[in-house]
């Protein structure tokens, strides 16, 4: 046949990707179009991933649960699902009191939005946190604990680190709050599958995390959102709010201030966590605190990426004594 033009690797030798022949104990592996060594080990979650000839070894351990409540309405679910709710009221965060009415459950987590603003967005003012018999209140930068005649005993312990307020509960539950409008519900991997809320129903599956109350599927976020309400006299949440529309004048300032998720800054980060729709959220809120408390809105929006990245182990110094 005639001659094809094209490198091959020799016989026994493997093409790395990169150009090179190598053994097939030294082929590299790939995560997130980044490519790693053989021997290289990654963190994902809670598991440590070695390349071994050109594929990922990965040890299994069970990892808690995160989902993630910032800003002025948004939610990142346990199973990782993005989404915009600003519903004015009370709503049920997470609780293992699922299914029937008479279900018995151990701990029920309730977010009080009210709004932040004059274009109709919320952000969390207040948390409640029912564990067994104990109700624990977090509002204005303290908690106080409340004593309640039902339920059992769970124990919790709280300590403070760096920013946020830690509670941590022998039940598997931890909650940790930055004293403003983020806070991070963490459970442990008994509860998979066996919560509800506005966290989603921690299955590992994203695509059924809108379960309202009454175990229906719902593809509309406020739907969904509307049925976790506490108190049935709250109004329903009819439409979005798009507060750049409303306040077009911020909204060039909000693009500029959030622009820093995308930039050189967080570019260890961007192959590893989608920026995105971290970006977008900033904006939103950059827009619509407008009566005070903008710089607290961008802040937490952009710390929330920030958190986002260190849980993949890219570690990013954004704070500057002109940033947050």
């Amino acid at each position: 046949t005639e001659c094809v033009s094209g490198c091959v690797c020799p016989e026994g030798l493997f093409d790395d990707g990169r150009g090179n022949c190598v053994e097939q104990k030294d082929c590299p592996c790939i995560h997130n179009n980044e490519w790693y060594a053989s021997g290289h080990k990654i963190k994902v979650d809670c598991n440590t991933c070695t390349c071994q000839k050109g594929l990922w070894k990965c040890t299994d351990n069970v990892c808690y649960g995160t989902c993630m409540i910032y800003g002025s309405g948004h939610y990142n679910t346990f199973d990782g699902k993005f989404y915009d709710f600003d519903g004015s009221c009370e709503y049920v965060a997470t609780q293992d009191f699922c299914g029937d009415k008479n279900s018995s459950g151990s701990f029920s987590i309730i977010t009080e939005n009210v709004p932040c603003g004059t274009t109709g967005v919320t952000c969390s003012k207040a948390i409640k946190m029912f564990l067994g018999k104990t109700e624990l209140k977090l509002e204005n930068k303290e908690y106080k604990e409340i004593q309640r005649d039902v339920g059992d005993n769970v124990q919790y312990w709280n300590r403070t680190v760096g920013l946020y307020l830690v509670i941590e509960a022998s039940n598997g539950v931890m909650l940790i709050w930055d004293k403003k409008t983020t806070v991070f519900i963490k459970l442990s991997p008994d509860y998979k599958g066996k919560v509800c809320g506005l966290c989603g129903n921690f299955d590992d599956k994203a695509n059924n995390d809108f379960t309202t109350r009454s175990g229906l599927q719902e593809s509309n976020p406020l739907n969904f959102g509307n049925s976790w309400k506490q108190s049935p006299m709250c109004p329903d949440v009819t439409q979005e709010v798009k507060p750049c529309d409303l306040k077009p004048h911020r909204k060039s300032w909000a693009e500029k201030e959030c622009s820093i998720i995308q930039s050189e800054v967080f570019k260890i980060c961007h192959s590893k966590v989608n920026p995105v729709p971290f970006y977008e959220a900033c904006v939103h809120d950059a827009c619509s605190c407008d009566s005070g408390g903008d710089c607290e809105c961008f802040c937490s929006a952009v710390a929330a990426y920030a958190q986002e990245c260190i849980k993949v182990e890219a570690c990013v110094f954004w704070r500057t004594p002109d940033i947050c």
